[in-house]
């Protein structure tokens, strides 16, 4: 709506810019005056920032103080000093998240997060506005090259919050519509019989551009080519979050919207990565994060070009710094430029962090993070692995959290795979470990027959 976005950038964004210092949009200025920056330059930004980060950490973060003798000496080199910290992987992270976090600070000033990740295994961290605005403002900057400005219409497809009540949910509802101009529709039910229906709340609606789920809006996609239905309205572009984006699914996304795919890359506990540019790129914020990519099983750095595990140095993270994290996904670097003249770093392969989409007995389309809400919420269980061999018989392998098992929460989730499913056979089991695939990536939810709907059309 043109008058809520102007009313949003230019009343309600500079009020809480001058009552609750929200600083979105000068760190959005900071990252685009790097964009003008040579590659050299950037690195010295980057180094820099390096510095800063290793600095606080060996001072104040019990994980990382015993390294203080080798930091004197090696201060000068601060990345040749970064590849000497062990990789922290998330299962290390889990079990030792107290020694992460820098002292004297108070939780309940900082803001609390909780992520099931692409693995479904639960990690819980700490972040402040300083951090997650500079989130937004790799976004905001990302979305700013399609011509997409702070507040403009977006219609989301999206997960609605599970644990919600219902006067929550209607809060919730209500400032995404006034107070970020967005729309939401569920990824979790996507049913082609409402296909026409949910067409026209995002006709109504005027958004200038769609955010989601890679499989959902491909599904959508797919749904709107097979019944020969467009939307009718120009979009500036599709962005495509939270898994890998296939070729394939671009097409379809592209062919049915008629609009560009845009790749958005990065992670709840990563920040944003990455984002395409209008060459087709995929361009790091350097300015934000340190990125090696790694042999994922010795550790040792891989060429450019060759995919590995990828590590995030959270740049800016001076609460709970996390050095060398792996977020469990498999990338490669470029050393190839745009053409765009952007001097950011490039990604040249994004590998892995792909949810399924399940198929409801009666037609509709569930997608995978559904279950990942569930579970997350639950602290009996550490990770999960649920598969769809066929829309009646799923297999579900639970990986107990010892300490806070509760018998009741295995009803509880078996009850809410049904509630989306309709009354499935489900095949549980109770296992030590849930190894990953051949790829090197853990998937928590997996769909072992194509995706096509049971029940005829009405």
């Amino acid at each position: 709506m043109p008058t809520t976005g102007f009313l949003i950038r230019h009343v309600q964004w500079p009020l809480m810019e001058a009552l609750k210092g929200n600083r979105i949009r000068p760190y959005m200025k900071e990252l685009q005056a790097a964009e003008h920056l040579s590659a050299e330059a950037l690195n010295v930004q980057q180094r820099e920032k390096l510095v800063k980060l290793l600095d606080h950490a060996i001072q104040n973060v019990p994980a990382y103080t015993a390294l203080a003798p080798d930091w004197s000496k090696m201060r000068e080199m601060p990345e040749r000093f970064l590849q000497r910290i062990p990789v922290l992987t998330k299962a290390h992270f889990r079990q030792n998240a107290d020694q992460y976090m820098s002292q004297g600070l108070q939780t309940k000033s900082l803001i609390a997060n909780r992520t099931g990740g692409s693995t479904g295994e639960p990690t819980h961290f700490y972040l402040d506005r300083p951090t997650v605005e500079r989130y937004e403002a790799a976004r905001w900057l990302g979305l700013s090259w399609y011509d997409i400005r702070i507040g403009d219409p977006c219609v989301m497809i999206w997960g609605s919050p599970l644990e919600l009540n219902a006067q929550q949910a209607r809060r919730y509802r209500w400032k995404e519509r006034w107070l970020k101009n967005r729309m939401m529709i569920s990824a979790y039910e996507l049913d082609e019989r409402h296909l026409e229906a949910n067409l026209r709340l995002i006709r109504d609606f005027q958004p200038a551009y769609l955010y989601g789920y890679t499989s959902a809006l491909h599904a959508l996609a797919t749904m709107m080519l097979r019944r020969g239905m467009a939307l009718g309205i120009p979009l500036k572009a599709v962005v495509s979050t939270a898994e890998s984006l296939h070729e394939h699914q671009r097409q379809t996304i592209a062919q049915a919207f008629d609009a560009p795919v845009v790749n958005e890359y990065g992670a709840r506990d990563g920040g944003i990565i990455a984002y395409q540019c209008k060459s087709g790129s995929m361009h790091a914020f350097s300015g934000n994060c340190y990125l090696e990519i790694v042999d994922p099983i010795t550790h040792i750095p891989v060429y450019k070009g060759h995919p590995g595990a990828l590590l995030v140095t959270d740049l800016h993270n001076t609460v709970m710094p996390r050095l060398r994290y792996q977020i469990g996904d498999v990338v490669a670097l470029s050393d190839s430029a745009c053409s765009c003249n952007l001097p950011f770093p490039l990604l040249a392969s994004i590998d892995g962090r792909e949810d399924d989409m399940f198929l409801a007995l009666n037609g509709r389309y569930v997608h995978g993070h559904y279950f990942n809400h569930i579970v997350r919420n639950m602290d009996s269980f550490r990770t999960f692995q649920i598969v769809q061999h066929e829309p009646e018989r799923l297999s579900l392998r639970l990986v107990k959290e010892p300490e806070h098992f509760l018998p009741a929460d295995e009803a509880k989730l078996l009850a809410g795979i049904r509630s989306a499913l309709g009354q499935v056979s489900i095949q549980v089991s109770y296992v030590e470990t849930i190894p990953p695939a051949s790829s090197g990536k853990s998937r928590y939810a997996i769909r072992e027959f194509p995706l096509t709907s049971a029940l005829p059309l009405e």
